[in-house]
């Protein structure tokens, strides 16, 4: 079938339960129809939806010269994205890409959560952009990922794969055009089919739709049946191109095929025919077809179709083989010295000449269907499994040298194309330099760089032990993924976070619990999907109770639990419900126990020698970010425990006017802050103050108590807001040089409706107006504290309208990266203003709704609201 013709499958055919089970009762033979006619609506759905998948990643491979392409869609927990079918790129090649967790810094991930397309160009730009990728996957290669959406839903991502040697253009915005769309087609018929009752689920056992990439046919095949008596035939297209003959012009006559063969071929046919039709033999020939150059061999096969013991057998039915050059080429490449072979996409050899075998060592028996690399002992180095992928990945030849035991070196070189490898061996010189062979074992090789063939004097690395398991492209992934996230999480919430995003949709697992030891006992920390039940299991429990989580510390061996049975016979007293199998991890760090993690599934899992490797070395990675984040946790309370007692308790009940303030440390890092707010009263005036002092630390805060203790003393006194700040900021300049800070200052007096402020390198207030209207405050500002002992503040006299209220607050609530400080103050003024809140307290939360939903929050935030109403009754404290 051409890869271009759509995908046809027959429905499955449904029993009919009436037919095999009479029953009398109609309402129950109705039943049962409407069961069937469900099971043939799943059936049709479940094909429409493969049609769709492979449409969208055939035309996506088609429409952009790619090499191979991709569809990942969302698993049912919306954990991860999986692998759902792939063009031209074998499940096998892609490793650990078949389920994705949707949190993952790689392009695919990326483009399914942010709704964006990933572009990159060439090798340099992936290393740029998503160095853990470039790490995983150093080859010349370019990619495209494009969101698969249903309106603004995500269901999953498709991309598509390109030879990109350094400096290649990538897609032309056309292409991506074309891409976007397939992928918007897509998205378009599987929310069609959902909404006509598809349900598709997608999780680690998913089989992937595998389509080949484009190719010409390598062999043609044309149909016949010949009628002996008549001499009439009915030959389909195919078989008429193969003739030389054009299909509309061919007269249905067995001559007129018979005069396109040789002429020693044609009686022998004819009789051969005869024989078979009298016999009820299968016929068999070879049979010369003239060319433009001379003659072409193609092969005939028919039979005698059965027929009632009366009836005359007069026709024969069959087909013709045209191989093409094929079998000459075999022929040819068998006469060759130099070993030839052909991979398909998955790396299994699928054709080895006669002398491969004989430099290789190794009859082709035992070569044909398997990978190389798991054959021979001496190809077992990961690197080789590498050159190819590498290969397939990035469409570009590649050649190494490998040493066959004791003493022959090969010279391997592989050219690929999106439908496998063809490979040749040829003997080789060893390198000027051999390494010491002395203590090299029989069942090892050794290579040396694997992009190309070492030049003189070139050293060999040292060889791998024997039968060494090669590591999979899965297992190197996982590790850098995992261990680059624990590196940016810094509290034991986001070491949670990232252990519950990366190891669940890795391994296919549902449950998640991590345990950690405080004073010789085992409390729970995290957990997503188990029952209480099991939770409380351990709880509690001192590190010598016999339960599998203490156990696995006290031994620091991992225990796999491949079911439900066998948890039973390990611990016959356990009991769990809804869980099929577990992995209990002991986390480690610095060979002092910090706590276990377990994995859970929901069915029977298998875990493999390869996953038990992988999660064995993840268990240390998150036993160190997990001591690590506790040690930040600890610090960090007792920082923001300093910071918290230096802001103020409780604000003052004052007649009038209601006052209320907020303080959020920042997110990014466990440095505090010196922002801090006041409220002051002062006989029949109050003082509003928000400050924030240069820097994140100890010092930062420790300076902002001074200076709030300044402001109050100054404010106290009786000094004007212009004398105030001019006081304090002398007192930083003898503090320290090296220190700054910035405040506004309003003082409020009621008696007048009026207000003076001041500020100091700060942001300005926001006043809003009863009527709703809101502005910002342009006050006449002097230079930071601490800058100049001698500079002086100016004062700004303003009306302050009765149920008016005033917001102070630091920059770190309008400032983002990238983007003008004044954009901010003016989103924040735009939300005063159109806040509908029921309290001053629910409007400062309101405010702050959006700061508080950021997770990489670098500085932290003061807010002050104030409610300015005379007359009314004092605030309750």
């Amino acid at each position: 079938m051409s890869r271009h013709e759509p995908v046809n499958r027959a429905a499955a055919p449904v029993r009919s339960d009436a037919a095999t089970y009479p029953d009398t009762d109609a309402t129950a033979d109705s039943g049962r129809r409407g069961r069937a006619t469900e099971a043939g609506a799943a059936v049709g759905t479940a094909a429409e939806r493969e049609d769709a998948l492979v449409t969208a990643v055939v035309k996506a491979v088609e429409e952009t010269a790619a090499h191979a392409g991709s569809v990942f869609l969302r698993s049912r927990d919306s954990r991860s994205i999986v692998l759902a079918a792939t063009c031209g790129a074998p499940p096998s090649l892609l490793g650990g890409w078949r389920l994705i967790p949707v949190n993952s810094p790689i392009p695919v991930a990326v483009a399914y959560r942010s709704g964006r397309t990933v572009h990159l160009a060439d090798a340099d730009e992936t290393m740029r952009r998503y160095p853990q990728l470039a790490v995983a996957l150093p080859y010349a290669f370019g990619s495209a990922s494009v969101p698969v959406r249903a309106g603004q839903e995500s269901l999953g991502a498709l991309a598509v794969v390109w030879s990109a040697p350094s400096g290649h253009a990538g897609l032309s915005r056309a292409r991506l055009r074309h891409l976007r769309a397939i992928a918007n087609r897509l998205g378009a018929d599987l929310a069609g089919l959902r909404a006509r009752g598809g349900v598709f689920e997608y999780d680690a056992a998913t089989v992937p739709i595998e389509v080949p990439a484009p190719t010409a046919p390598a062999v043609r095949v044309g149909l016949f049946d010949w009628q002996l008596d008549t001499g009439t035939v009915v030959a389909d297209n195919e078989l008429c191109a193969i003739f030389g003959l054009a299909p509309d012009a061919f007269d249905g006559r067995a001559d007129t095929l018979a005069s396109r063969l040789h002429p020693g071929d044609r009686v022998s046919l004819r009789a051969a025919a005869r024989a078979a039709v009298a016999d009820g033999r299968v016929v068999a020939r070879r049979l010369r077809v003239r060319t433009a150059d001379g003659y072409r061999t193609v092969e005939l096969w028919g039979r005698v179709p059965e027929a009632p013991e009366e009836a005359v057998r007069t026709h024969l039915v069959g087909s013709v083989l045209d191989a093409g050059a094929g079998a000459a080429a075999v022929t040819a490449v068998e006469r060759l010295r130099d070993g030839l072979f052909s991979l398909d996409p998955n790396g299994h050899v699928a054709y080895a000449n006669h002398s491969l075998e004989v430099l290789l060592g190794t009859p082709g028996g035992e070569l044909l269907g398997r990978c190389l690399w798991d054959v021979l002992p001496w190809l077992s180095d990961p690197i080789f499994e590498d050159r190819h992928r590498a290969a397939m990945v990035s469409q570009q030849p590649t050649v190494f040298l490998v040493r066959r035991p004791p003493d022959r070196w090969l010279v391997f070189s592989l050219h690929p194309d999106a439908n496998g490898v063809t490979g040749r061996v040829t003997s080789s010189r060893p390198p000027h330099s051999p390494p010491d062979v002395s203590g090299t074992s029989e069942g090892s090789g050794t290579s040396t760089t694997p992009s190309s063939v070492p030049g003189p004097g070139s050293p060999a690395p040292s060889p791998p032990p024997p039968h060494a398991e090669p590591t999979r492209l899965g297992a190197i992934y996982r590790v850098l993924q995992l261990s680059s996230a624990l590196t940016e999480a810094v509290s034991t919430v986001e070491v949670c976070d990232v252990v519950a995003d990366q190891l669940l949709p890795a391994f296919g697992g549902q449950h998640l619990a991590i345990y950690v030891i405080d004073e010789g006992r085992l409390h729970l920390l995290f957990h997503t999907g188990y029952h209480d039940r099991f939770l409380q299991s351990l709880e509690g429990k001192p590190l010598d109770t016999p339960l599998p989580g203490a156990e696995t510390l006290a031994s620091g061996v991992p225990l796999f639990v491949d079911s439900r049975q066998d948890f039973t016979d390990a611990c016959p007293a356990c009991t769990v419900e809804g869980v099929g199998a577990w992995v209990y991890l002991p986390l480690i760090a610095s060979n002092r126990p910090v706590g276990t993690c377990i994995l859970g599934f929901d069915e029977i899992h298998r875990f493999t020698a390869k996953d038990q490797g992988i999660l064995t070395a993840l268990s240390g990675l998150i036993a160190q970010a997990l001591e690590r984040a506790r040690l930040y946790d600890a610090k960090a309370a007792l920082a923001h425990g300093l910071q918290k007692a230096l802001l103020p308790h409780r604000l003052p009940a004052l007649p009038g006017i209601r006052t209320t303030g907020r303080y959020l440390p920042g997110t990014s890092g466990m440095d505090i802050g010196g922002d801090w707010y006041d409220v002051i009263p002062i006989g029949n005036t109050v003082a509003l103050v928000v400050g924030d002092v240069e820097g994140h630390n100890v010092a930062a805060a420790g300076t902002m108590g001074q200076l709030r203790s300044a402001v109050r003393a100054f404010a106290t006194a009786g000094h004007s807001p212009g004398a105030v700040l001019a006081g304090t900021n002398r007192l930083l300049v003898d503090l320290g040089p090296e220190l700054l800070a910035s405040c506004c200052y309003i003082l409020i007096e009621p008696d007048e409706d009026r207000v003076r402020a001041v500020r100091a390198g700060h942001c300005p207030p926001l006043l809003r107006r009863p009527d709703g209207s809101t502005e910002v405050l342009e006050l006449e500002g002097g230079p930071l504290l601490g800058v100049d002992g001698t500079s002086s503040y100016p004062e700004t006299e303003l009306h302050l309208p009765r149920g008016s209220i005033l917001a102070l607050y630091t920059d770190g609530l309008v400032e983002e990266r990238g983007t003008s400080i004044d954009l901010g103050i003016d989103d924040l003024r735009a939300s005063l203003a159109h806040a509908h809140a029921r309290s001053l307290d629910d409007l400062a939360d309101r405010l702050l709704r959006k700061a508080r939903r950021s997770p990489h929050r670098s500085d932290d935030i003061a807010l002050l609201l104030t409610a300015y109403h005379p007359g009314q009754a004092p605030q309750a404290a």
